[in-house]
């Protein structure tokens, strides 16, 4: 058995982490993980408010996912995607009970920015158009195509190697409109114009799809206005033009309905998903695709694969997981704890006047953090540099300090606890939040 320390230096001196500096790193050492709860290697427990990466939607250590890997692996633990196992179907006749519309034939790929990947691709062909249109503040995954889609400043340090041909838009941002807006539903129709406006200015005919967050994530749950989602889906049909629909981070009752486009009341012709597919427990993504889509290839063959597609372990724990996420009813749970959640961050906000704004889908939310209401200067900038990160630097040491992981970048304060929290935990995580944002109530003016 490894000590503490040596576990330690093997980490550091052996692994890479990602997107950090890999000098003067003191990251968490965890030794176990039970419900919404982190334990270290010093025995500290962890409220985990932010389900690892917006992942972890059953909570952590779930015993039947363990024993239906284990079944699994017991029976076959891998075939050639040619072959077919019965984990596979079962998994994709769900998905296609479960997605809406017509939605009806899955490609499995090994998480969220390869399920990107295989979209651009299968969009392009069906198509034969090169363009893919998205938002400005949004991100898609870290490959090169995901990257470039995706908004995310992460990216920019090597975007000149990233894939030609995308073209990014302004969001729907109520709270930060760059139309002046002074409704959502005016904010969605300004939005919507100026997408169709670049559009018209890129050539319709040569744009394959338009790929959209089912509900905004990790760029500021940037939720969509009223009407925005169905806008966006009439230009696309005028132009003949696809759509994809990635719910990686949205999908699977995170926010509060099985997918962040249910919301909507849109049928995407593509949508992405993995992180709370198997609930961050073993790696797995997909595509599912509608009938037309999926009958464009009865007679030609799909130019598309990978190894470890439909992989039998990853189905198993997958459906292990859909049955978790219904038998616990976590999608009810997610809409109720989500409107607990806000209605106890109102409270908080007459009492932290660093708080600009809360958005919350059921539970993919974040406080947006400001020095002042009325200038909304925020309290880092997007993009920020480490000088500019000063203060939320602070303000999520003070979280740790007091037990509490969660997702802290640039001005937010992402609040996305797996999907079996309680009201008492909730308390307990905004609790920790509002001992942190004093903090930050020292720099507003």
């Amino acid at each position: 058995m490894s000590t503490p320390n040596q576990i330690l230096q093997n980490n550091l001196q052996h692994t890479i982490f990602s997107w950090s500096k890999q000098s003067g790193l003191n990251p968490l050492s965890i030794e176990r993980a039970k419900g919404v709860y982190l334990y270290d290697r010093s025995g500290k427990r962890f409220l985990d408010f932010n389900s690892q990466l917006m992942n972890v939607n059953i909570g952590h250590g779930h015993p039947k996912v363990t024993e239906a890997v284990i079944r699994q692996m017991n029976q076959v633990s891998y075939v050639s995607p040619a072959m077919i196992t019965e984990a596979r179907g079962k998994l994709g006749k769900k998905l296609a009970d479960i997605t809406p519309g017509n939605l009806s034939r899955t490609f499995f790929t090994n998480g969220g920015a390869d399920a990107i990947e295989n979209a651009y691709k299968l969009a392009r062909n069906i198509t034969g158009r090169h363009k893919i249109i998205s938002l400005y503040q949004s991100y898609h995954g870290a490959t090169y195509g995901a990257a470039s889609a995706g908004g995310d400043p992460r990216g920019l340090s090597h975007d000149s190697q990233g894939i030609p041909n995308i073209i990014h838009v302004e969001n729907p941002y109520f709270y930060r409109c760059p139309w002046k807006s002074k409704t959502p539903e005016e904010c969605a129709v300004n939005a919507a114009a100026h997408m169709e406006r670049v559009i018209k200015f890129e050539g319709p005919q040569f744009i394959a799809a338009i790929l959209l967050e089912g509900e905004s994530g990790s760029s500021g749950c940037i939720k969509y206005p009223p009407g925005y989602w169905k806008k966006v889906k009439a230009i696309a049909a005028r132009y003949g033009i696809l759509t994809i629909a990635d719910e990686v981070m949205s999908g699977f009752a995170r926010t509060g309905k099985w997918f962040g486009v249910d919301h909507h009341g849109v049928v995407p012709d593509i949508l992405c998903m993995a992180k709370g597919l198997t609930s961050g427990y073993i790696p797995l993504g997909g595509m599912i695709v509608s009938d037309a889509i999926a009958h464009h290839f009865d007679d030609k063959p799909l130019m598309q694969g990978l190894t470890y597609s439909a992989h039998a372990v990853a189905c198993a724990a997958a459906n292990a997981v859909i049955e978790i996420y219904e038998e616990e009813n976590l999608a009810a749970n997610a809409a109720a704890m989500g409107n607990y959640m806000e209605q106890e961050v109102e409270k908080l906000k007459r009492k932290h006047p660093c708080i600009g704004d809360f958005r919350t889908t059921g539970l993919l939310g974040c406080l947006e953090l400001v020095k002042n209401r009325e200038t909304k200067e925020p309290m880092a900038p997007w993009n920020a540099t480490a000088a500019e990160m000063e203060i939320m630097n602070k303000v999520n040491a003070k979280l740790l300090e007091l037990g509490l992981f969660t997702f802290v970048r640039w001005n937010y304060i992402f609040t996305c606890p797996p999907l079996c929290i309680t009201k008492d935990e909730i308390d307990e995580g905004l609790d920790s939040i509002s001992k942190a944002l004093l903090i930050a109530d020292g720099y507003c003016g």
